[in-house]
């Protein structure tokens, strides 16, 4: 599977999960890696939330 892949498949999963809350979630994950100083972390993070928002875009249409 391809990083690319991994991020998809890591949004659909959160979506699924967190439902209506699955923005909010990634946001505070986000935060949290910010004040943890991991900008790895919030690479990957922000990399989900965009899959996510084009995600959850398609779905509203």
């Amino acid at each position: 599977m391809t990083p690319d892949e991994e991020r998809w498949a890591e949004a659909l999963l959160i979506e699924r999960q967190h439902g209506e809350r699955a923005a909010m979630h990634v946001a505070k994950r986000i935060g949290a890696l910010v004040l943890a100083g991991d900008e790895a972390g919030v690479t990957r993070w922000k990399e989900i939330a965009l899959r996510l928002d084009r995600l959850l875009s398609s779905r509203e249409c």
